[in-house]
């Protein structure tokens, strides 16, 4: 099969698109021919070596994809042909994929393999911030962090869906654009005084921060009201500061962390979570973003316009 690889650590020139064995299937797994492939900055990280990478070179990246079975390796529950997803399964930059079976997401016909790739880790990361972190409520006030991001854009939609007000944050006008586009009641810039901004919208502050900047921490905390909560769950922007716990108890506010893979923790939960995001967007509730295509044998310029910044949609991967 072929495979989008690395053998060595550093920019996208160390990307190889090569020619190796097909996975040999352990007796728990089944071997998913893959129709797409979403691109995260997680791989990015794996190939300049910030991730832990297990085996040994030439390695392979990705997560997150769909296809179809090939080998059932005799799982009665699947057959060849079955379309099927999954969201944590690593070694996916490739055409076959060996998947545990306690990882494979049934396919609905009504969701694309474009659609699934490029939904399932953000949107499963939005469904467990708005649902598990903070279980949002009708008429609170949510604030977003990085609101044209992935992540943003559906964390957007499900507020809106559960009956919140949205304020979004984001670095260009252009980005901007894409917040309100998802359904954002407003959109501040991070160089336009948005703390003042946001208090202008909501006198004693917002009931939520979603934040995935690290950096922003303390910022974030200021605009929270008392008895509100901060959500931290990325460091796009750097280290936060350390938390003083004082000013927690000061003000009643609450620091939560958030990782999906606390939430991924059995096939059951896995299942649940992903047919709720896809009944979302099935039935018209959750739009998304027309993803940005590369050829897997492309991955070289996949990597560098996801690294660009440029991007506001997923980026996927075709074998």
């Amino acid at each position: 099969m072929k495979a989008l690889t690395f053998s060595t650590f550093g920019d996208s020139n160390v990307l190889e698109y090569i020619e190796i064995p097909n996975p040999e299937l352990k007796s728990d797994e089944i071997l998913v021919e893959m129709k797409a492939i979403g691109l995260n900055f997680a791989d990015v990280y794996r190939r300049k070596g910030n991730y832990h990478l297990k085996g040994n070179p030439p390695f392979i990246a990705g997560y997150e994809g769909a296809g179809i079975v090939v080998d059932a390796n005799n799982h009665p529950e699947y057959k060849v042909g079955d379309r099927v997803a999954f969201a944590d399964v690593p070694f996916a930059n490739a055409e076959l994929v060996a998947v545990n079976i306690n990882h494979v997401l049934p396919l609905p016909e009504a969701i694309s393999f474009e659609t699934a790739a490029s939904v399932l880790l953000q949107g499963l990361t939005a469904h467990y911030l708005a649902t598990d972190s903070h279980k949002t409520q009708q008429g609170e006030t949510v604030l977003i962090h990085a609101v044209a991001g992935g992540v943003g854009q559906i964390l957007t939609q499900i507020s809106k869906l559960f009956g919140a007000n949205v304020i979004g944050l984001t670095s260009s006008a252009e980005k901007a654009k894409v917040g309100f586009e998802q359904g954002a009641d407003h959109v501040f810039l991070y160089n336009d005084d948005w703390k003042s901004q946001v208090f202008k919208v909501v006198q004693n502050g917002v009931d939520v921060v979603y934040d995935s900047i690290g950096s922003t921490l303390k910022d974030s905390f200021e605009v929270t009201k008392e008895c509100g909560q901060v959500v931290f769950f990325g460091m796009a922007g750097g280290d936060p500061e350390f938390v003083d716990p004082r000013m927690l108890m000061d003000g009643s506010k609450t620091l939560t962390g958030g990782d999906l893979w606390s939430y991924l923790n059995s096939k059951e939960e896995r299942i649940k979570r992903s047919t709720q995001l896809f009944n979302w967007i099935t039935e018209g509730k959750i739009k998304l973003s027309e993803p940005t295509t590369f050829k897997l044998s492309e991955g070289k310029l996949a990597h560098d316009y996801l690294e660009s910044r440029k991007s506001t949609g997923k980026i996927i991967l075709i074998p």
